[in-house]
């Protein structure tokens, strides 16, 4: 049984085709340039020199065609044909407050995604219009949504709900929702693991940084508070993103340089968070880079990540109670080094005691770790995420009539048995 994921952006269509027998990758890539001009494939094979080709996709339907043909191809494909494969699963980033776990697509379904992509404009638009494509090109095959907000649907409402006027929830569905579910969902589970404890005993507060940067506390296994909120606006310091700031800040600027909303709204996603501080750098390792040759704004821009990062481990901690793990995982929080030292300094009293050459020694993608001394209350742990692990195994126990929500659905990583291939 092979199971393909898209993951359908406003210009790119990232994909895997996963070997449910054999639990590994077949192959993965990317169309980069989708709906823009000079759009090209890159298509991984483990084993096998990486592909590339350059063709032009006026649209996604064009580009999931590129994929299928690429996949299928004599040279450089991976299967005959596509009867191969089973089942499509699709990264959806918004399901709003209809969807608490993963779905079959049907009319019904699609129609519910569409009713709220205007909550996430910039990224539902291009996930419904991959569903149509593959849906189009692949029109007998189950299509399944695996939805980034539907881990954090668990919050109870005084943490989703906006000190605002109500009635902009009610007509308009103005709350938190949360996002990079899957990656929450999967380290936490890992963590359990590694802590020897069923997940309902755990309190973890989970630490996703990459370019995109969200945190979740987990209580008794489910998310209750989660840091990014009606968009992916919220939250922490970002590459790119503000995180945090005082609402009446766009307001203002608006007013003294004349921007639209629009324009605003372009500023606080695309030219703020570290590119916005440091002037030219969203990769840590640049800033770290520059920090070390004296570029103030650099060390400005570590010391106030490092610094919010902190303060969301204590609230969080605050908000579960007795803590039993953090967990840092994507591109930064499996890398950064730094980045994790100063977000934990001085957290001794909470029961965090770094173990500061283990953790300056952790920079892998591939191995779980934990950077905390022996004698630390509170474990912390670096582990390497797999998102589209948890959209196969999604994907396949809906085909298989197994699937429930995450507590009661049995994934494999939630085993002490499974190995990361």
């Amino acid at each position: 049984m092979d199971i393909l994921a898209l993951n359908c952006g406003s210009s790119s269509v990232k994909y895997q085709l996963f070997d449910w027998k054999r639990k590994e990758v077949v192959a993965k890539g990317m169309v980069e340039r989708v709906t823009i001009g000079d759009s090209f494939i890159i298509h991984e094979v483990p084993g096998r020199e990486t592909y590339r080709e350059e063709y032009e996709c006026p649209d996604h339907r064009i580009a999931v065609q590129l994929i299928i043909k690429t996949l299928t191809a004599s040279t450089h494909g991976v299967v005959k044909d596509m009867s191969q494969i089973s089942a499509v699963g699709h990264r959806v980033v918004h399901g709003g407050e209809h969807f608490t776990c993963s779905v079959l697509i049907d009319e019904t379904v699609l129609d519910a995604i569409k009713g709220v992509q205007h909550l996430a404009p910039l990224h539902n638009p291009p996930n419904i219009s991959g569903i149509e494509a593959a849906k189009a090109v692949l029109p007998d095959v189950p299509h399944i949504a695996i939805f980034d907000t539907a881990f954090h649907q668990s919050m109870p409402a005084h943490a989703y709900t906006y000190p605002l006027p109500y009635e902009w929830y009610e007509k308009y569905g103005v709350r938190r929702y949360g996002f990079h579910g899957t990656s929450h969902l999967y380290v936490s589970k890992r963590a359990a693991v590694l802590l020897g404890k069923d997940p309902k005993d755990c309190n973890i507060i989970t630490m996703h940084i990459g370019n995109g940067v969200s945190h979740c506390a987990i209580k008794g296994g489910v998310s209750v508070d989660t840091s990014m909120g009606l968009t992916p606006l919220e939250g922490a310091v970002m590459g790119t993103r503000c995180g945090d700031i005082d609402p009446a800040i766009p307001a203002f600027i608006m007013e003294q340089e004349g921007y639209t909303p629009k324009e605003i709204d372009s500023i606080l996603n695309k030219k703020s968070g570290v590119l916005g501080i440091t002037g030219q750098y969203t990769d840590r390792r640049d800033v770290i880079e520059g920090s070390e040759n004296g570029d103030a704004r650099c060390t400005l821009a570590l010391a106030i990540e490092g610094y919010r990062l902190k303060k969301y481990i204590g609230s969080y901690a605050a908000a579960i109670g007795a803590l039993d793990a953090v967990v840092f995982t994507a591109g930064v929080g499996e890398m950064g080094w730094l980045i994790r030292e100063k977000a934990l300094e001085g957290l001794e009293f909470m029961g965090i005691i770094l173990d500061k050459e283990k953790n300056k020694n952790t920079m892998t993608r591939k191995r779980e770790s934990v950077i905390t001394t022996p004698e630390s209350p509170v474990k912390v742990f670096v582990i390497p995420t797999d998102e589209e692990l948890v959209f196969t195994e999604d994907v396949v126990g809906i085909l298989e009539g197994t699937y429930t929500d995450h507590m009661n659905f049995r994934y494999s990583f939630s085993g002490t048995d499974f190995q990361r291939k």
